[in-house]
């Protein structure tokens, strides 16, 4: 069957492909260490399950506004303002299915044939492909590790050309788990203020932060620049909520609407009960987040610290997010089974098939030489990781 041009250069996401190879595994009685999950591990808060429960049984299961309930777009509103210090009319707010929606429709809205997004490398491998099947050309602009993967304004500068839209921001990053500064911030700012291109920022991980500074967003530190700010977030990472699929995105009327008439033309609105739970979520407690970010921290330090003790392997300690990205190059060249490794796909695979570790390469993140593992389980399964990769390593030839 022939299929339409722009699938072709769409490539299926590794951490999904992965995380299905290591369920099916495990489904078949092997012991397997998943480390490429991209969800907490945390439940949902019982507050946001009973708000569902209590939709269900009064009947709150039609259609609402493809934008999403006006109360729920006010509650985002005041979080909006109370967390982040921005100011949004609900008409500048639409809700979706995942933060991940609000991120292709607002591609779908604002590209032509051609125009082009900046995306920083290493970057979420969705980003790029969002592009594509909007009809633009992703511009990558590589960071570096030492640099605590901080754009580089010259870098945006050179990359900035008369067909760029959008460039995208992300922090805390996926896969990185780097937070930008308020110098980095002001140096992106500095170098886009000369053109008219929409900043989109990704927040998601905005409550995933271990670094005892506030959450900073680029409207923060330039607020000439937030009329063309298009923020994304959602309640996946923050609430536990990966599979009730909701986010929501804030930004320029005239962007929102577009969006909207996306969202319009495919899923229509996000799920009336999850739209009850998230409204719960965001006028609720926040010590469930607190809990976990706690948690996770102490995760994070034992993890990182147990991969840089094995030899040639060295790992940053992220600022936010839940993701270790560690360096491997240190390993390519040595063999395994007689064959020498050349790329982290291989690595990845063979630790997957051999040591039943799930780790996902960096290349499909624009980070050849690196894997990402997440430390979003308990400690004892994070302690076996660890040893399953030391025994990976003492294999090396």
């Amino acid at each position: 069957m022939k299929l339409a041009r722009r699938l072709q250069a769409i490539k299926p996401s590794a951490t999904l492909a992965l995380n299905a190879r290591a369920k099916a595994l495990a489904a078949s009685g092997k012991d397997v260490v998943v480390l490429a999950a991209g969800e907490p591990d945390f439940d949902t808060p019982e507050f946001v399950k009973q708000a569902a429960i209590d939709a269900l049984r009064t009947g709150f299961t039609k259609y609402t506004a493809t934008a999403g309930m006006p109360e729920l777009r006010e509650a985002v509103c005041r979080k909006l303002e109370k967390d982040n210090g921005l100011k949004y009319a609900v008409d500048q707010v639409v809700v979706t299915a995942g933060g991940k929606q609000s991120l292709y429709n607002c591609f779908q809205a604002l590209l032509d044939e051609g125009d082009e997004v900046i995306i920083f490398a290493p970057y979420w491998v969705s980003y790029p492909d969002m592009v594509h099947l909007a009809g633009g050309t992703p511009v990558i602009v590589p960071t570096r590790e030492e640099d605590g993967y901080a754009p580089d304004p010259a870098a945006i500068k050179k990359a900035l050309t008369p067909r760029t839209r959008a460039i995208v921001l992300n922090s805390p990053a996926n896969p990185t788990g780097a937070v930008y500064s308020r110098a980095t911030l002001e140096g992106i700012a500095d170098a886009v203020r000369g053109h008219d291109c929409i900043i989109v920022t990704d927040d998601m991980y905005e409550k995933l932060l271990y670094t005892g500074e506030p959450f900073l967003n680029l409207g923060n530190v330039a607020p000439d620049l937030v009329p063309r700010l298009l923020l994304s977030n959602g309640l996946s990472k923050s609430h536990a909520m990966t599979g009730w699929r909701l986010g929501y995105a804030a930004g320029p009327k005239a962007l929102i609407t577009g969006m909207q008439l996306v969202q319009d033309q495919s899923t229509s609105n996000a799920s009336s009960i999850t739209q009850k739970a998230a409204l719960a979520a965001l006028n609720g407690p926040t010590d469930t987040i607190t809990a976990m970010v706690n948690e996770y921290r102490e995760r994070r330090d034992l993890f990182v610290a147990g991969l840089n003790a094995i030899p040639g392997i060295r790992c940053r300690l992220p600022e936010g997010a839940f993701y270790a990205m560690a360096d491997v190059r240190g390993l390519m060249g040595k063999t395994y089974k007689g064959k020498p490794l050349t790329d982290s796909l291989q690595l990845s695979e063979a630790l997957l098939n051999d040591f039943l570790v799930a780790a996902v390469p960096g290349d499909p993140f624009g980070a050849p030489g690196y894997i990402r593992m997440s430390f979003v389980t308990s400690r004892e399964v994070l302690q076996k990781g660890l040893t399953r990769l030391r025994d990976f390593v003492a294999a090396l030839g």
